[in-house]
């Protein structure tokens, strides 16, 4: 990989390098297979990313041509601010570029949309076994502390 990392918006004519890697970021999840997203869901996140009336927004990450990261952001109102909270929900890289900065470059493309917006805020959640990714996240970002609970209907 070079050393030159391009962050930007998520374009319509990415989508076949976008979705490689959205399939990927599932898959890491345990949404793969049987228990696979339906395609009505793919389908759907995409066709957002271009919505103008939609929260939800897309950064790439490219290097010498090629999609090597992603990461999906939502701005969002909250009831202790004015300015929206920023939630940066999938990040994923692709394996081979693991621990070269492609993670790094996507949080801080977030946090520059997040300015950019006057959010006041950017938080994320990762499961507790996923120490990897936390090494990073340790690096960009304090732990708040809370514990997320959800139900699912």
């Amino acid at each position: 990989m070079s050393s030159q990392i391009i962050v930007r918006p998520v374009a319509r004519q990415d989508f076949e390098g976008w979705l490689p890697l959205w399939t990927g970021y599932n898959a890491f999840y345990g949404r793969s297979g049987p228990t696979a997203l339906p395609d009505a869901v793919t389908q759907t996140t995409w066709s957002r990313f271009f919505d103008a009336y939609e929260p939800v927004h897309a950064l790439v990450a490219e290097n010498e041509g090629r999609l090597v990261g992603l990461v999906h952001y939502i701005f969002h109102r909250s009831t202790n601010a004015i300015a929206p909270n920023c939630y940066l929900q999938d990040l994923f890289t692709a394996q081979d570029v693991r621990g070269k900065g492609v993670g790094k470059a996507l949080i801080e493309g977030v946090y520059d949309r997040a300015r950019q917006a006057e959010s006041l805020r950017v938080y994320w959640h990762t499961h507790e076994t996923n120490h990897t990714a936390m090494r990073l996240y340790d690096q960009v970002a304090e732990r708040s502390g809370f514990v997320v609970y959800h139900r699912l209907f």
